[in-house]
């Protein structure tokens, strides 16, 4: 038998759901509350969150972020979280490349070349601005020509002859008119003869900027090796990443020889992590894997060589390994035990995840505060386009400006339910109205078992 819902039943449901939405959120329903000091033109804002407030959060996507005016009352807001991911277009590209000679009883000078290029700027060809004897000019280095590139380089891949072997390490210089150079920082390839294996390492980055042409200048050792192949990498994107962030130390345990884990204070999407190499000489092939938890199985985010080794009384560091930016909330570390482990203590280990900006509407009246840290809310966040009717890219620049005012996160705890003074008629009314529905659910079931059955 079907019956219709009469309209006390549907009152009594729309009922409990006013009851539900009129519980508004409030600041104290939130583990981590800090003051915000504004600066610049609104009423609109940016926030930087700094990592150690987004660990304060329950959520791992941020659902649980808000911002608050002197009032209480909730600020409309964006988040920003732009991933890698962002990248349009990727090539990888042969370029040309030149020597750059030096005389030998002066390793330290930048080689002075004479360049003939074409019209649209290509190299043609490249050689010593003076005279160099016979037998004793040297290989500093290499000339690329990055011309007829036009997107931003992100890598520089280079291979080179059979007989050099080893760490090599290199500076990196951009120009465009091969006059005024700018510096990239420093390159460094390997290879390495392992346990019967050959380990190679060809890849270096690059800052992800423009430039038509890249100078190589042979650091460890100060002689270059004869290059066979030169190739870079560059990609367009849509908008650019933000910076990543990195955290504090992070210890980790070991339950056996060559495996490492470590626990994250909730679930991040990692980009890049550094193991601690604490001995000189240490050489470890690791593969990393990631999980959100301890019931889901592993899952495979990267690998590589890393190593801390003395070389001409410096130590030549290779601790980084890049991650896909999949949201993992552990991680675990297996070691090749061949190159001599990690030792018996988990390393230390530091995380970078991209920096996430805010954007609110300031409404009401200041003093402002974050609030972070509540399990059981929903996201409330919008996108820019919504908060800011006519957005664009340029415009996010010149937004205002919050900060997290002191260096210490308050934590505060939910205040305790005061003990009222005197009658609380909103709440009496309240359950009042809750024991009339009752009721009505009672009288409704009532009038349906005296009905006789057909």
């Amino acid at each position: 038998m079907i019956h219709k819902l009469s309209p006390c039943w549907l009152g009594v449901m729309g009922l409990c759901a006013a009851l539900s939405a009129f519980a508004q959120e409030k600041p104290g329903d939130y583990g981590t509350r800090v003051p915000l000091a504004l600066s610049g033109e609104g009423p609109w804002y940016r926030l930087e969150l700094p990592l150690t407030l987004q660990l304060s959060a329950r959520q791992s996507d941020l659902s649980d972020v808000r911002v608050f005016n002197a009032a209480g009352e909730p600020q409309a807001y964006a988040l920003l979280r732009e991933q890698a991911q962002a990248t349009q277009s990727h090539s990888l590209t042969d370029v040309k490349w030149f020597p750059l000679y030096n005389a030998a009883d002066a390793p330290q000078v930048t080689p002075s070349v004479r360049v003939q290029s074409s019209a649209n700027g290509t190299l043609v060809e490249v050689s010593p601005s003076g005279e160099l004897e016979a037998g004793e000019e040297v290989l500093r280095g290499w000339l690329l020509d990055a011309s007829a590139i036009k997107a931003p380089l992100q890598q520089l891949v280079l291979d080179w002859s059979s007989e050099r072997d080893g760490f090599q390490r290199f500076s990196i210089e951009a120009s465009d008119d091969l006059q005024h150079w700018q510096a990239w920082g420093d390159g460094q390839v390997a290879r390495l003869s392992f346990a019967d294996e050959r380990v190679e390492q060809h890849e270096v980055a690059l800052p992800g900027l423009s430039a038509r042409y890249l100078r190589l200048l042979w650091r460890s050792p100060q002689t270059a090796p004869v290059l066979s192949s030169a190739k870079l990498a560059s990609s367009t994107t849509s908008s650019l990443p933000l910076p990543l962030v990195w955290s504090q130390p992070l210890a980790g345990t070991s339950a056996k020889a060559g495996e490492y884990t470590w626990q994250l204070p909730l679930g991040l999407p990692l980009e890049q992590v550094r193991v601690e190499l604490a001995q000189a000489n240490s050489l470890a092939p690791v593969n990393l894997y990631g999980r959100q938890d301890g019931n889901a199985p592993w899952q495979a985010l990267g690998s590589g060589l890393l190593y801390r080794l003395t070389q001409n009384g410096q130590d030549v560091v290779q601790d980084q390994l890049q991650l896909p930016g999949r949201a993992v909330a552990q991680l675990k570390l297996l070691v090749d035990e061949r190159g001599g482990g990690l030792g018996a203590q988990a390393p230390i280990l530091r995380f970078a995840v991209r920096s996430t900006q805010l954007v609110f509407l300031a409404r009401g009246e200041p003093p402002f505060s974050l609030a972070l840290g509540n399990p059981t809310v929903k996201a409330a966040n919008l996108s820019l386009s919504t908060l800011i009717p006519d957005y664009s890219p340029q415009r996010l620049a010149g937004l205002g400006k919050a900060t997290a005012s002191g260096g210490a996160v308050a934590t505060v705890q939910p205040p305790a339910v005061p003990v009222a003074l005197g009658t609380d008629w909103k709440k009496i009314g309240l359950w009042a109205v809750l024991l009339l529905g009752v009721a009505a659910l009672a009288g409704m079931a009532f009038s349906l078992l005296r009905k006789p059955q057909v």
